[in-house]
This record gives structure tokens, C-alpha cells and sequence, in this order.
């Protein structure tokens, strides 16, 4: 889907390119909720549900950030700046793209800002920073494992959440049903995570997981289960909620329940009697 037209490079370029030149930062970062809103109303009505203004944030990021090489701008500069001055996600999201793509060349700087945005109040502030994030854990998986352990223990559960939710298996993370180590090594360390929202991340992550390693997500359920720990248990019957839409009754027997509830699905052991 294109959203980024003629017009709007146009206006992109009056309103942000143009002042950089000029280095007038501050008034082009300024422009960016406006050219957020107007990318998001080029996205057609029945798309905005699976798109979004996070779609839109994306867009502008790359397109910023390879703007601003060309130009031979400061990238991490204009960024970092318009991180700080950001007072709503818009900027903020945007400028933690552009850092995200400057991250790949040098990770350290831009560590600071990622775990601000992680620990935001603003929701939509951490799920922009978890999904930017994971690009950089695939150009840097060795430096950045050592950062997220350290993050997983964390006294700020959102800072806790982040590191299960940059560890969940989506797109840019799709290398990890071939190391699976690699996102289990640092989720371990949360597999008796007392707070709910971090909680629930550490097991719908391993529930993308049994996805395509079932087998391995049962033996980790298990071990949770054995483990006596009330909250590893949680997280275990979190863990099987695609489990056990192929083998409930092996679920089950794991979970040591006689049904199994999720959303509004309820599996009754009874109802497979007799198969």
C-alpha cells in the first residue's frame, strides 16, 4: 500500500527537508504530527484497522532516515532531539524509528532512548519502542542478549514487558524458531514473573512459539508446572492457549485441570470422553 505520494514527499520536503537545511531542527520536527495525520488519511478506511498510525510512523521513519543520510544530516543528532521534545507518540515514535535505523551502526547511543520510551506511560510509546527494537537485536543478537538480561531484571515491570515483547517471534524476529536459545535464554530469567502485564507477555511469547515448536514449548510447560511456583504455572497455562486447540486433552493432563478457558472458549475434558 502506498501512502507516501508525490504530494506528500512534497510536503515532506517544504516542511521538514527544507528546514534541516536550513538547520532549523526544532521547526522541522514540529511538523511531524501533522504530516503523521495526513499520512494515516491517505490510509483507505477499510486498512486503518490493520495499519494505523503505527504504519504511518514506520513509513515516515525510513523515509526521514535515509532522507537525512542522503542530505549528510546529523542523524542521531535531529533523532535524539526530537525525542526529547516529543510530547506525544507521534514524534516520539518517529524519532525512535530514525534511531532504530541509526542503532544498526551504533547500538550503544542509542540504548538510552529506547529504554526511556520502554518505561513511557504512554502506552502506544512502548509498543512503538519494542517493535523498533527488534531490528536491532538481529543486527547486534550477542551485545544486545547481555542488555535485555540485565533489563529483565528490571524494578519497572513495563521495562519487563519490553524485553518479552522485542523476544516475541513476529516478522523481524522470525530467526528464532531456528535459535530458540537464544529469546528462552533471557525469558527464563522471567518465568516467575509476580506482575500481570509483563507476565502475560512472557506467555503469549511462548505461545507464538509452540506455533511451530509445540514440542518444545510442552516441555518447557512442564517444567513450569513442576516447578510448584504459582506464577510460572500462570504462565504455563498461558503458554498452551494454541496447545490446545490440537490436543486438549494432552493440555489438560499437563495443566492437571479438567477444562481449559481462554477468551471464550472453554475446553471440558468430558467433552472428548470416549476419543
Amino acid at each position: 500500500m502506498q501512502i507516501l505520494n508525490n504530494e506528500m514527499e512534497k510536503k515532506i520536503q517544504n516542511g521538514i527537508t527544507n528546514s534541516i537545511l536550513r538547520k532549523e531542527y526544532d521547526m522541522a520536527i514540529a511538523q511531524i504530527p501533522n504530516i503523521i495525520d495526513e499520512l494515516y488519511a491517505n490510509i483507505p478506511g477499510n486498512k486503518r484497522a490493520s495499519y494505523g498510525r503505527v504504519y504511518t510512523i514506520k513509513v515516515l521513519s525510513e523515509y526521514l532516515h535515509a532522507q537525512f543520510a542522503e542530505m549528510g544530516a546529523p542523524v542521531y543528532e535531529i533523532a535524539s532531539r526530537a525525542f526529547k521534545k516529543a510530547d506525544d507518540y507521534r514524534t516520539g515514535g518517529v524519532s525512535l524509528g530514525i534511531l532504530s535505523h541509526y542503532g544498526l551502526g551504533d547500538y550503544r547511543k542509542v540504548l538510552p532512548y529506547f529504554q526511556s520510551a520502554a518505561a513511557s506511560s504512554d502506552y502506544a510509546m512502548r509498543e512503538l519502542a519494542q517493535m523498533f527494537f527488534r531490528k536491532i537485536i538481529r543486527r547486534h543478537p550477542d551485545e544486545i542478549k547481555d542488555y535485555l538480561l540485565r533489563l529483565a531484571k528490571s524494578e519497572d515491570a513495563n521495562i519487563r514487558r519490553f524485553v518479552s515483547e522485542t523476544l516475541r517471534p513476529v516478522q523481524e524476529n522470525r530467526w528464532f524458531y531456528k535459535n530458540p536459545n537464544y529469546p528462552l535464554s533471557i525469558l527464563k530469567n522471567m518465568f516467575k514473573e509476580s506482575s500481570s502485564y509483563p507476565r502475560t507477555s512472557v506467555g503469549n511469547n511462548l505461545s507464538d512459539l509452540a506455533r511451530r515448536l509445540p514440542d518444545l514449548v510442552y516441555d518447557l510447560a512442564k517444567e513450569l508446572v513442576d516447578s510448584g511456583d504459582e506464577n510460572s504455572y500462570w504462565i504455563a497455562y498461558r503458554a498452551c492457549r494454541n496447545l490446545v486447540k490440537k490436543e486438549p486433552l494432552r493440555v489438560m493432563d499437563l495443566l492437571k485441570v479438567d477444562e481449559y478457558k481462554y477468551k471464550n472458549r472453554t475446553h471440558k475434558r468430558s467433552d472428548y470422553s470416549g476419543k
